[in-house]
């Protein structure tokens, strides 16, 4: 058995940090369903973009829909929905034979709308519409408008993927905004079951930005430098630990065990950014320590491929927690401030969204003025 079915005996799954019109069409994404235990997909602008702009096999659909005079914005709807629908429809059976607990395709509001909290709503709940698939996600991400949002998503029966998720702090309060959510929709005499939900914490983010000021620290350090420089690639792993072990003291409450009798699933903790960013590190780095149970992990393509290659799969993430809370207190005697590294990352990660959001805007604009004027729907 391949190390990547094995991390379902340690209840983890594994999505994939990709999705293009190629892979759905062609059985690619299929044969990794049946073949690879792939249990579900992550999109987002950036994945979009890329698919988009680097493929012909949208030009049909971009053509019908100009000459239909549909404006940009609902051309990038039509052809991100279509991709969405495919891979859900491919992964059902995984939505189905697990109770509604994999399978899931994730899409993700516009970026634009990170600081919004009615509109984000709004884009949501238009989005599952849309889809029309039970086994879809819409992505949300963590900011402070959008806890409300989620919340509120949540409570209307929205599937919601948490996104850009950096702290501990700003995993609580989604982990809080879930529960409420579904609280009140007991309340409100409604079922919370089937209901999913994800939180996307991010992982080897963490570490490029912390290990870039590790270096300007030891450069600057001298004959110190060895102290800053054993806290390489510490961090993230450590970071990531901690917020585990505030999910599951969460699941240990009475408040959750009563959720629970009424058929309410967790709110898994899915590992996202695990693609490892310094080459000097391990290309698993951020899959085989953070192995555990009711948990994701979404890779790319060559991540899938690595860990497939050479990956061990262990149930790992419950230990060294107390060497991570030591490394976090070594990180902050060496002048490592979290709190700042995880608030420039939010920032950078909107707008990491909002760029090629708005190239492909710009791209689709420009190939749809380059198409003939011709009578046809869409």
């Amino acid at each position: 058995m391949s190390a990547l079915l094995q991390l379902q005996q340690h209840g983890q799954s594994y999505w994939l940090d990709n999705l293009t019109r190629g892979m759905v069409v062609d059985g690619k994404l299929a044969r990794r369903v049946e073949a690879e235990g792939l249990r579900g997909v992550t999109s987002n602008p950036a994945i979009f973009h890329n698919a988009i702009t680097g493929s012909d096999q949208y030009d049909e659909d971009i053509a019908r829909c100009s000459a239909a005079g549909l404006g940009v914005e609902e051309v990038y709807d039509r052809l991100t929905i279509a991709d969405v629908q495919g891979a859900c429809d491919i992964l059902r059976g995984v939505w189905e034979s697990s109770g509604c607990v994999d399978g899931y395709v994730s899409l993700e509001v516009s970026p634009h709308l990170a600081d919004d909290t009615e509109r984000t709503v709004e884009e949501a709940r238009r989005l599952f519409d849309a889809v029309g698939r039970g086994n879809v996600m819409i992505k949300i991400p963590g900011t402070p408008a959008g806890v409300p949002a989620i919340r509120q998503a949540l409570f209307e029966g929205v599937n919601v993927n948490v996104t850009l998720l950096f702290s501990i702090t700003a995993y609580e309060a989604v982990a809080e905004a879930h529960m409420e959510a579904l609280e009140q929709r007991i309340e409100a005499g409604r079922s919370v079951e089937g209901i999913a939900s994800v939180a996307s914490f991010f992982v080897s983010r963490i570490d490029a930005l912390i290990d870039k000021r590790l270096h300007a620290l030891a450069d600057a350090a001298g004959s110190d430098a060895a102290r800053f420089r054993t806290l390489l690639g510490e961090a993230a792993i450590a970071n990531a630990k901690l917020a585990y072990r505030s999910f599951t003291r969460r699941l240990g409450t009475d408040r959750w065990a009563r959720l629970a009798r009424h058929g309410a699933h967790p709110q898994r903790m899915l590992w996202a950014s695990t693609s490892t960013k310094d080459p000097c590190y391990s290309d698993v780095k951020y899959v085989e320590p953070l192995i555990g149970d009711l948990t994701v992990n979404t890779l790319p393509e060559k991540t899938i491929d690595a860990f497939m290659d050479h990956g061990t799969a262990a149930g790992t993430l419950g230990e060294g927690v107390d060497e991570a809370r030591r490394t976090m207190e070594r990180l902050a005697a060496v002048g490592i401030d979290l709190d700042a590294v995880t608030d420039q990352l939010l920032a950078e990660g909107v707008e990491k969204f909002a760029v090629p959001f708005d190239r492909l805007l710009a791209s689709l604009e420009a190939r749809m003025a380059d198409q003939p004027i011709a009578a046809a729907t869409p």
